[in-house]
């Protein structure tokens, strides 16, 4: 797992052209006049998706990819994600292979907090369980950006 700022994102030229272009992609993208859905960048190679929704106290299921590196970027907002090592989870809670995600059992005790402008790229080895408010829950509105192994 990487957390950063996308002020920073040219350290990261160099670990998976996909995950550098997608991290390009938040930090030179107007998001404010796009609606939330599905857009395709390189096919199923790079694609983001835009969703608005409200976070929760907890997220008790960590999730998984097996084909594809989430980068997740707070656009408004501010939530926790809980990750931990994949090889640390307890058990499946729901396979939904189709969608490439996968839900779990099991602790994820490290969190970062995702803020405007704050990103985490998240590998095939990496439980994560975002979606968690900081205090009341809120409306947070995030891109995720999707990008194939």
């Amino acid at each position: 797992m990487i957390y950063d700022s996308l002020t920073h994102i040219e350290a990261y030229q160099g670990i998976h052209p996909g995950v550098y272009k997608g991290l390009k992609l938040l930090a030179e993208t107007d998001f404010s006049q796009m609606e939330d859905k599905r857009y395709e960048v390189d096919g199923e190679d790079l694609f983001f998706f835009l969703q608005t929704y409200e976070n929760k106290p907890e997220n008790p299921t960590p999730e998984s990819h097996k084909k594809y590196i989430d980068i997740q970027c707070i656009l408004s907002g501010v939530e926790a994600m809980d990750v931990a090592p994949l090889e640390e989870m307890t058990g499946i809670a729901e396979a939904r292979p189709e969608g490439d995600i996968w839900l779990h059992h099991g602790p994820a005790p490290s969190r970062v907090i995702l803020t405007p402008g704050k990103f985490a790229v998240l590998f095939p080895g990496d439980a994560h369980a975002p979606g968690i408010a900081v205090g009341a829950p809120m409306t947070c509105r995030k891109a995720v950006v999707k990008v194939k192994m």
